[in-house]
This record gives structure tokens, C-alpha cells and sequence, in this order.
């Protein structure tokens, strides 16, 4: 328990920036960007599935019917629709894909919307085998295990749609997808797709082989303005800057913990070959009093600074003096050292507390509180208060109001810009020890629509990746042998009368 136990407050760029990719991609005019750019949660990529077996789509509840004049031709009817490069891509394909987007909500309302539609998947069908194609001459390789635990994480995704394995396998079955051992290599198989592309492109700009694309003011506004009404409403979100006070031990408390741990070194001194036994008798870390204190290999800079120092500065054997840190007094030793690396153990007696010390640090953040108020300078007050020995964060940047933890929530219900919160507790490692936070609200933003001034640097940026890629794909078109070979309009039209 020497790690930072601190709460993990991360930037919000990437939260905030989801639902722009989402609005974006109407603006997206091929699979390249489809899977490359962010935005399958409005329409799962579309890539060419393996030759073994037919497309196959997550199993879904049933969707209500949709006019007979839209319904798609019976999959077990197939034929080549696009032959690129050396592969195909089958018409079986195409449909199943198209009946995918539609579960996923493509709007297909008459003949003509389902004939844009299958041409619209067909051809980023066949821009995504380009780029697969692509992948497998830069030698773009696909990690087996992540792509395992992918998979493993869409089951549970899945799974969690249906009361029962049983289910599950039946809807299998049910929707033409085969076992479920089919289901698997199937959706294995279109991610390992996937990732070859999205890393194809990685390696490209690494390369410097996809440059940015200048994109004008009035571009960017056109598209602001043309997606406006398809933007979700941005969520309300706060940031803060804050003193993090930690509970602190009585001196009488801290005295016995002295007292203790002084009475082990000297007796390490005399049997330092009983370390291993007396770290499982007398540690008070319960993530290594089983293991006689046992903290592994460690790299510098991930342990308490003090105790980092002391860590690496000790040689194999050697039995550490005292060390103090937030969480106590420590005796180390250092078994083996590598480059960079050493394997540690030690001793913790921590502190022991009592309500009267919540007590104390209640009221003591009250006094912090009320000096900030006065006009005491925020540096000044976190140099002398903040629990930087937990490297506890002094700033929470623009976090989505409903994801702060509760406490937090409760705390900046109701308040305005600048104000300094009234003191909250968080909770500790320790039970029945808490940690006292003095805030201000440095952010705050309601939730609403999106300004073209919040969203315009990522619709430039958004718009800017679209035409690098609109290059690559039109630049791959030129070098591969490509024949289309199925037409929605024709296949779909009405027979002669």
C-alpha cells in the first residue's frame, strides 16, 4: 500500500471528444474512415468477413418489420459483387451488411434508400479490402492475444442481451449465424480486420505518409452548420482546483508506531534472516504480510519518493533504517537488482487512529477553507496543506459533472464559477479514515448544444483526416485491379410488368 492511492481524476479531451466522431460521420465518405475514425457506435464497420463462412451480425433483439419494398434479397442467394486485387467481395456480403446498418438504425424508408444503401456498403466494402490488402505489405501484424480479449469482451457485450446460454446459442441459430464456436472466428476474424487497418494507418503517419490536409474557416463552419440539428447535447461538466488534506496520526500515535518499528530494526539487527517472518507477523500492509513483504520488481519512481530513494540507494541484503512516509515507518530490503529494476521487501507499522483524528482534520480544513475564502493565496495554502506525499491531483480539468465520484457530485451541487466549496470527506485505504478536500469551481459549463467555437478545432482536425484518407484510398484504387460486379439498382429493381 505504499503506491498512490489517490483519485485518478483523467483529462476529459477524450470523453468530450466522443460525440463530435459520432455527428462526424456523416461527413465520412468511406469504410477507410468508418473504421479508422471513431464512429461505430452509429454504424458497426463494414469489412469484408473471412471466405469460410457467410457475414454474420450481432445477435439483437427482434426489430420491428420494416416495408415489404425495402426487405433484402434471402442471403443464401450469392454471387461476386466486387472482385479487388486477388480477393472477392461476395454479394451475400454486402447484404448482410446492409441489413446490419439497418438494425443499427440506417434509415431505409422506400426501394431507392435500400439501393443507396447497398451501393454505399459495397463499395466501402471494397476500399476496406484495399486496405487490408495494404496492411499485409507493410507486414502490419495483429496481436493474438488482445485480439482474444477483444473478442472475449464483444461476448460479454453480447451476452449480456440474453437471460441464458441457451438463448444466446438459440438466437444463434435462429438469425443464420451457425454455432457459436462460427460466431467467434467470424467477429475474431473482422476484428483482426479492423485492427490491421487501424494500425495500417498508425504506421502511415508515423511514416509521414499521410500529411494533413488544410481545411478552411468556411469549411468548417459549412459542416458545423449542415450536422448541427444530428449533434447530441453536450453533457454539463465542472473543473476544479483543490487542497487535499489527509487525516494525520496524534503524536501519541505516531510515538507508539516508533516505538515498534525501532524495537523491529533492532532486532533485524541481530537476525536479519528472520526479515521474511516478521514482515508476515508484524506488517501492517496487507498487500504483502502474506508474502513477508514481498513488493516484487519495481522500476524507479513508482513508489513513495522517500521510500523510492531509500530503495534504490540500498545494496542486495542490506537491511534499510527507518523510513517515513504518509503511510507510516518502513524497514527495506533490496534481494536483486537489475538494469533499472529492483525486487524489494519491507515492513509497514502505520499509524493507528481514532474518531478525535477525523475530528482534528475536519476542523483544520474548515480553518484552510475559511483562509482561502479570506484571501489566502491557493499556492500558498497547497504547499503547506495538500497531501502532495500521495500526490493527491491539485486540478481536475472540465470532467463530466455525473462521473465525479459522489462526493464530489453532492459538493458542487448548486454552486457558481469561483466558488470555494465547503469541506468534504473522501474515503481512504484506511477504513474509518478519511481525507478532508477544500475545492474551487474553476469550470463550469451547463449542459446544452455545442458552440461552433467548442467544436470547431475537431471538426477541422475531423475533416482534415477525411481527405488524407479520401488520398490513400483513391491512390490504393490506382495501383489494384478492381471490377465491380453487382449493382443494387439493377438487382433490386422491379421486375417488367
Amino acid at each position: 500500500m505504499i503506491r498512490s492511492s489517490r483519485i485518478r481524476f483523467l483529462t476529459g479531451a477524450a470523453t468530450f471528444a466522443a460525440p463530435l466522431s459520432v455527428f462526424l460521420l456523416s461527413l465520412i465518405a468511406s469504410t477507410a474512415l468508418a473504421t479508422y475514425a471513431l464512429a461505430q457506435v452509429v454504424q458497426p464497420p463494414v469489412t469484408q468477413p473471412p471466405k469460410t463462412a457467410p457475414a454474420k451480425s450481432t445477435p439483437a433483439k427482434s426489430a420491428p418489420a420494416k416495408a415489404d419494398t425495402t426487405k433484402a434479397k434471402t442471403l443464401p442467394v450469392d454471387g461476386v459483387a466486387a472482385i479487388v486485387g486477388d480477393q472477392v467481395v461476395l454479394i451475400s456480403e454486402v447484404t448482410a451488411a446492409a441489413l446490419q446498418r439497418r438494425s443499427a438504425g440506417a434509415d431505409v424508408k422506400t426501394k431507392d434508400d435500400l439501393i443507396k444503401l447497398e451501393t454505399v456498403v459495397r463499395d466501402q466494402m471494397v476500399e476496406a479490402e484495399l486496405l487490408v490488402q495494404k496492411a499485409k505489405l507493410e507486414k502490419i501484424e495483429v496481436n493474438e492475444a488482445e485480439l482474444t480479449r477483444s473478442v472475449d469482451d464483444q461476448e460479454k457485450n453480447v451476452r449480456k442481451q440474453f437471460k441464458t446460454d441457451l438463448e444466446f446459442r438459440t438466437a444463434l441459430k435462429e438469425s443464420g449465424m451457425g454455432t457459436y464456436e462460427d460466431w467467434r472466428k467470424v467477429q475474431s476474424d473482422l476484428l483482426k480486420r479492423d485492427n490491421m487497418q487501424r494500425d495500417l494507418i498508425q504506421k502511415l503517419k508515423r511514416d509521414g505518409k499521410m500529411t494533413a490536409v488544410n481545411v478552411s474557416e468556411a469549411e468548417v463552419t459549412e459542416a458545423y452548420e449542415s450536422n448541427r440539428t444530428r449533434l447530441p447535447r453536450k453533457e454539463a461538466r465542472v473543473g476544479l482546483r483543490q487542497i487535499v488534506m489527509p487525516t494525520m496520526p496524534s503524536e501519541a500515535a505516531r510515538k507508539r508506531a516508533r516505538f515498534v518499528v525501532d524495537s523491529l530494526r533492532a532486532e533485524l539487527e541481530k537476525h536479519p534472516e528472520d526479515f521474511e517472518l516478521m514482515a508476515k507477523k508484524m506488517s501492517m500492509d496487507p498487500s504483502t504480510k502474506e508474502v513477508g513483504g514481498d513488493l516484487g520488481w519495481n522500476r524507479r519512481g513508482r513508489m513513495l519518493p522517500e521510500f523510492d530513494r531509500m530503495m534504490f540507494a540500498l545494496n542486495p541484503g542490506v537491511i534499510s533504517p527507518v523510513v517515513e512516509t504518509s503511510y507510516g515507518f518502513h524497514i527495506i530490503r533490496v534481494d536483486r537488482v537489475q538494469p533499472a529494476e529492483v525486487k524489494a521487501r519491507h515492513i509497514l507499522i502505520g499509524w493507528t487512529f481514532d474518531s478525535l483524528d477525523n475530528k482534528r482534520a475536519a476542523k483544520r480544513a474548515d480553518s484552510v477553507a475559511a483562509a482561502w475564502r479570506g484571501g489566502a493565496n491557493f499556492d500558498t495554502l497547497s504547499v503547506k496543506f495538500h497531501d502532495n506525499a500521495a500526490q493527491e491531483d491539485k486540478t481536475i480539468p472540465e470532467w463530466p459533472r455525473d462521473s465525479l465520484p459522489v462526493e464530489y457530485r453532492n459538493a458542487v451541487e448548486g454552486k457558481k464559477l469561483h466558488d470555494i466549496l465547503n469541506p468534504f470527506s473522501i474515503p481512504t485505504n484506511t477504513p474509518g479514515v478519511s481525507k478532508f478536500v477544500i475545492a474551487q469551481i474553476t469550470f463550469l459549463d451547463e449542459a446544452g448544444e455545442y458552440t461552433l467555437a467548442e467544436m470547431r478545432e475537431r471538426i477541422r482536425t475531423q475533416l482534415s483526416e477525411e481527405r488524407s484518407m479520401r488520398r490513400l484510398i483513391d491512390s490504393l484504387k490506382k495501383q489494384t485491379f478492381i471490377s465491380i460486379r453487382y449493382d443494387p439498382a439493377k438487382s433490386l429493381a422491379d421486375p417488367p410488368q
